[in-house]
């Protein structure tokens, strides 16, 4: 699984579009728990997309944190999470 492409290369692909990758981050946004969600052909698990990557953990845990760095953060971690492909 060690080939297994980030989201943002998915996107560099044209495989997921920005729109797709907006709707995550309002989903992880108001549903940090959210597991399976479809982006694209793909199922990411949003709130390990955020666990993994602790920058952006940090401020989505944090309530009072910025809107704009929240969004910043999980945009992030989304672009950076391990989507599987839906068969």
């Amino acid at each position: 699984m060690a080939d297994q492409k980030t989201t943002g290369t998915l996107r560099k692909a044209a495989e997921i579009t920005d729109d797709e990758i907006n709707a995550a981050v309002d989903a992880v946004l108001a549903k940090p728990k959210t597991a399976s969600y479809p982006i694209g052909g793909y199922l990411l698990d949003l709130a390990a997309a955020v666990e993994a990557h602790e920058p952006s953990a940090k401020p989505l845990a944090d309530p009072e944190a910025k809107p704009r760095w929240r969004r910043t953060m999980a945009r992030t971690a989304i672009l950076m999470g391990r989507p599987m492909r839906i068969e």
